[in-house]
Parts: structure tokens; sequence; C-alpha cells
């Protein structure tokens, strides 16, 4: 029986391989907050509008 040829190595983990040694590890993701709680409201909102709802 013929022996199985030894796979290559995979070229695009052997880059991030690389990259990883010469950068270093990628920082953790970071949530992002929904844009209403990021932005203050341009107009305030009426202190007579909120008491009649």
């Amino acid at each position: 029986m013929p022996r199985k040829k030894p796979s290559q190595p995979d070229a695009g983990k052997k880059a991030r391989r690389i990259a990883r040694n010469v950068i270093g590890t990628v920082p953790v993701e970071k949530v992002i907050l929904p844009k209403t709680l990021r932005k203050k409201p341009k107009h305030r909102k009426s202190l007579e509008r909120d008491e009649s709802q």
C-alpha cells in the first residue's frame, strides 16, 4: 500500500500565525451602544409636553 503524502501547510494559517507573532493577539471586541444612548438629543423635550401626556 503506498504511503499517504504529507499535507502541505495551509498558506492562510501560516500567514495568520506570523501576523499574530508580529502584531500580537487581537483585542477583544467591544459592544457598540445604540445611537440613542451615544448621542445627546438635539432638542430638549419641553416639560409641558411631558406633563400633559
